[in-house]
Parts: structure tokens; sequence; C-alpha cells
């Protein structure tokens, strides 16, 4: 196991930047072609399809009558959890839904100095699927931190899949969904096929408008593939951080900070850019060190190894065009002036500033959903948040002294376009407006 320190010091920090971003979303080609042919089966074959792919990959024969899973046994299966685990989800559930709470859109218009009416109406989606996923663990957070955004924007319809082992009591999933309020419609389906279900129907489960919810490559890869049939949050590659310190922040916490990231899957990718040579040694002693005694080791030899890298720039402006250029999923500023340093800050899915703000936070309880871009995509793309949840559009009232003042232009533009009967949809209605009309 090991994680290199690269000294970038002496280097151009643009060319360096440029070496760090160039990360991309890539899926080997069976994947495709697996993805290809469970997406074929549920479109053609519906249910069928549901319940021969769940029977191959989780080793669970369902029915079609017991697809859905009934309010009494989400009740039954949260019922065993741990209490302190109830009050935890419980305030996670209240403080995602006060942050979001401040984000919610709203309708405006105004009237222009010619009397015009011109506004945006904002329309929540009326049905949105929520993948969960499952397999060896349980992902409450996951249902917390999609549904209770969808739900403070108004969405009314929540369909929810996850694998058959989600439901196995206790489950802290079947605890959150209780909390969150939407057990109306909840499948024990998971992978490709759930995702098929959603984007396009079946028997039993509705299409919906949009997908969102983390998942393996094969759940991404499916995502990917359905989205002319449907809207999905994002492409999400390997989980990712990057750490910015100074020295100013125990070389421990960085060193954990970075295995948390580095304990999701062998791809993750955990990188620390500090101005401190000494800070640097100290980073990856500790890495080695805390990695040694890891009950996910093995995940992290490999994550560290591949993915691990420790880079000593010479001063924070280096650091800050690596971040900027590397666009993480998650960002950690671990420096004595970290506010000075935020606005510079241009490109990352979320920011956490100073010695106690754990990424951690983020994923369970701080309050913003932790369904972030990745693999460099924060550069065009933001973390789940209401609007997310919601679509736009324009409202035009157009008044007579507008029609007079402004139709003009209008059809030239038109004409100048070769549109003549845009043209004449306008100079049909100047001649009302002038009073020359019938």
């Amino acid at each position: 196991m090991d994680i290199r320190i690269e000294d970038f010091a002496h280097l151009d920090s643009r060319a360096v930047a440029a070496e760090m971003g160039d990360v991309s979303i890539v899926f080997p080609a069976d994947v495709e072609h697996a993805v290809a042919e469970v997406i074929g089966a549920v479109k053609k074959r519906g249910n069928a399809a549901l319940i021969e792919y769940t029977e191959r990959f989780d080793g669970v024969r369902l029915e079609e009558d017991n697809l859905r899973v009934d309010l009494e046994e989400i009740h039954t299966a949260a019922e065993g959890v741990d209490i302190s685990v109830k009050r935890a989800l419980a305030n996670a559930v209240e403080r995602v839904r006060a942050f979001h709470s401040r984000g919610i859109p709203r309708d405006w218009d105004f009237t222009d100095e010619l009397g015009n009416v011109l506004g945006q109406k904002c329309t929540p989606l009326e049905r949105v699927g929520i993948y969960i996923p499952g397999g060896k663990a349980s992902y409450p957070s996951s249902l917390i931190m999609t549904a209770v955004p969808a739900i403070t924007a108004g969405v009314r319809q929540l369909a929810v899949v996850s694998p058959p082992s989600s439901f196995e009591p206790p489950s802290a999933l079947c605890a959150a969904l209780c909390l969150v309020g939407c057990t109306d419609e909840v499948y024990r389906v998971g992978g490709v096929q759930a995702v098929a279900a959603l984007a396009l129907g079946t028997e039993s489960i509705h299409r919906v408008d949009k997908i969102v919810g983390p998942g393996n490559v094969y759940v991404t890869m499916a995502k990917r593939a359905l989205y002319a049939h449907v809207d999905i949050d994002m492409v999400a590659g390997p989980s990712e951080i990057l750490i910015i310190a100074d020295g100013s922040v125990h070389p421990r916490i960085t060193a954990v900070d970075l295995l948390a990231q580095a304990e999701h899957d062998e791809r993750a990718r955990g990188l620390c850019v500090t101005t401190s040579r000494k800070h640097a040694g100290e980073v990856r002693r500790w890495v080695l060190d805390l990695a040694g005694t890891s009950p996910r080791r093995s995940i992290l030899e490999r994550s560290l190894t591949d993915h691990g890298r420790i880079y000593v720039v010479r001063d924070l402006e280096a650091a800050v065009n690596l971040a900027n250029a590397v666009a993480p999923e998650h960002l950690e500023l671990q420096i004595e002036d970290f506010r000075t340093i935020l606005p510079k800050i241009k490109n990352a899915g979320a920011i956490f500033l100073g010695p106690h703000s754990a990424e951690s936070f983020g994923d369970y309880i701080a309050g913003p959903s932790h369904v972030l871009p990745t693999s460099g995509t924060a550069r065009f793309f933001s973390p789940l948040n209401v609007l997310s949840f919601v679509k736009f559009s324009s409202i035009v009232e157009m008044s007579e002294r507008g029609v007079r003042e402004l139709g003009m232009e209008a059809s030239t533009l038109a004409d100048a376009e070769g549109l003549a009967a845009h043209g004449d949809s306008v100079r049909f209605r100047m001649e009302g407006a002038n009073g020359d009309g019938n």
C-alpha cells in the first residue's frame, strides 16, 4: 500500500492542473453491452424481465404481486432499527429540509415600459424516481439527500426502488422512508432493471419524469443510456476529495479525511495539495498507519495506490489553480485564511471550510444534498437541490403599445431569417394595434 508524494513546486501550475484535471467517466464495452441487454428486455417484457433479472443478480425470486413493498412491511422493518439511529435520521431529515427550503424558487413577473407583462412560471416535476443502492449495506442517507429536496420542491409522486436486501429487517432505509414520508410507492427492485422500469414503465411501475440517486457503474450507465427517455440528476463517476492544506491543521485530520473518501471503493480518489513538504510527509505517515488497521484495508490499498496522491506546490495560488482544474466533488480548505481563498474557488461540488468541517458532515447531516458532480463535472454541474426538481416556463403578455413599438423590429428579424409566416404573425397584429385591422 502506498500514497505517493509528488513535488510540483517547480512546475508551471497550469500544466500540472491540466494533468490532474484529466479525468473522464469511461464505461467498459462489456458494461455497455450488459446494460443494453437488460434495458431491451424490460422494454419488451416489463415485469417479467424485472423478476428474471432480480432472481439472476440478487438471488431473490419475486412475483408480480410483491414487487411493491407494502406499508405494513416497511413499518415492521423500521421497528427493529436502533432508537439512536432513528433519532439521527430524524435530525438529518429536518436539517436537509431546512436547508433546501431556503432555495425554493418562485413565480415572478414584471411590467416593462411598454406595458408588456413578462415573467417566469415555476412548476415542480410531477413524478420522480429515486434509486437507492443496496447489496452489502443499506443507504438511508441517500434517500434523505434525494427525496427531501424533491418533496421540498413540490414533487407530488415519488417512486423509490432498491434491491430486495434493503428491506430485510431491521432496515434503516425503511426507517428513513417513514421519517421522510414517501412510503406510497416503494419497489424491491434494483440494478439496471429498476432504472429501466422507472424510465420506460412496466405493468407495475409507472414511468417517471426524472431519476435521481447514486449507483454502481451499471446503474450509472443505465441512467446515461436512458437519458433520452427521462431526465437524470447526473452521470457520476467514482467519489473524490481534494484537500488544500497549509500545515495549520493536524496531519492526522488530513489523513483520515483522505481515507474517508478512499474507503468508498477501489476507484475513489483522494488528493491532498499542500504548500508544506513537512506536512506532506506527516500526512503520508498517518494515512499508512490508519489504513493498516482499517476494516476496509483491502479497498484502501487499491484506492490509495492507484488514485491517492499528495502534491507539494509552491504557494496557495498554485493550490487553488489545481483545485479549479480538478473541479473535485468534495473540496476541503484546511488552511488558516480560508475565507480569503474561498472567493477564488470556481469549481467544486461542495466546499468544506476550516479544521472542523469534515466531509462526512456533508454526507449525512449538515443540510446540503450529498449528491454531487464528480470527475471534473463540477465545472458545469451543481449539487442536487430544489432546482433539480422544477422546470420553468417563460410568460409573455404583449400590450397593444408593445405590439406597435416592437412589431416592426420583430418582423424585420423574422424576414432576415427567411421566416415569412413569423413576420406575418406580427404584422397582422400590428394592423390591429394600429386600428387598421378587422
